[in-house]
């Protein structure tokens, strides 16, 4: 992939995607059901992309970077009919479990992006989001590898950039070290305050929590502690 090929940041420069595109392949009925749905679930950009024309309707437009197999937006979108959500994930796998849920549970509300979210940020208006849940993210644990994390001042400033004022910034994580480096970046960034509450409430599951089949797998290799923070856009 070139230079001109990546998404790039507001002063022009490339930005990277790391991680996986594809894994095992579909068998025989998730194919058919990934073909026939999501053509009509999958939107692509053209240039600036304002979100309340995929949801003309919403009270609320939500985003969720990196869903996995979608335990997390499924749950919220079946509770929260009125609220527009749009799913990012590159991940074939995690593609077709959200579009084989999306049909089983006729969920209305979700529209997906299959590319880099960071190409989607950059498209949207000011202002024009009320939340973004980045769960689970990759954590890249060696320092090497830590400029691929997603947590970024460039991707913090889209953030801020495209959440309305009042709105929320949630970030989830089983890795102790990207929370340090969430937070790290977090007070670097003035457009986002951060009031964690009681001591240790950070380690609380959110209201009505879904948890996502990367947090199960936390749990089942030992990991039993999370990091569950919100933070609002000033």
């Amino acid at each position: 992939m070139t230079d001109h090929q990546l998404p790039k940041t507001r002063s022009g420069e490339p930005r990277a995607f790391f991680g996986r595109r594809s894994g095992k392949k579909l068998h025989g009925g998730q194919q058919a059901v990934f073909d026939a749905t999501l053509p009509d679930l999958e939107f692509k950009l053209s240039g600036a992309l304002d979100p309340r024309s995929l949801f003309p309707k919403a009270e609320k437009i939500i985003v969720e970077i990196g869903y996995g197999g979608g335990e997390h937006l499924a749950v919220e979108a079946g509770r929260h009919p009125d609220t527009g959500y749009i799913g990012c994930e590159v991940f074939t796998g995690g593609i077709g479990k959200m579009v084989q849920t999306i049909a089983a549970e006729n969920l209305r509300n979700i529209r997906l992006f299959t590319d880099d979210a960071f190409k989607l940020l950059v498209e949207l208006p000011d202002a024009s989001l009320d939340e973004v849940y980045l769960l689970y993210p990759d954590p890249w644990p060696k320092t090497r590898h830590h400029k691929r994390r997603f947590v970024s001042p460039t991707t913090l400033n889209e953030l801020a950039r495209v959440i309305r004022t009042g709105g929320l910034f949630h970030f989830a994580t089983d890795i102790e070290d990207y929370a340090n480096w969430t937070l790290a970046h977090i007070v670097r960034e003035p457009q986002f305050s951060f009031t964690p509450g009681k001591p240790g409430s950070w380690h609380e599951p959110y209201e009505g929590w879904e948890a996502t089949r990367y947090e199960q797998k936390a749990r089942r290799e030992g990991r039993l502690i999370s990091f569950y923070f919100s933070f609002l856009r000033q």
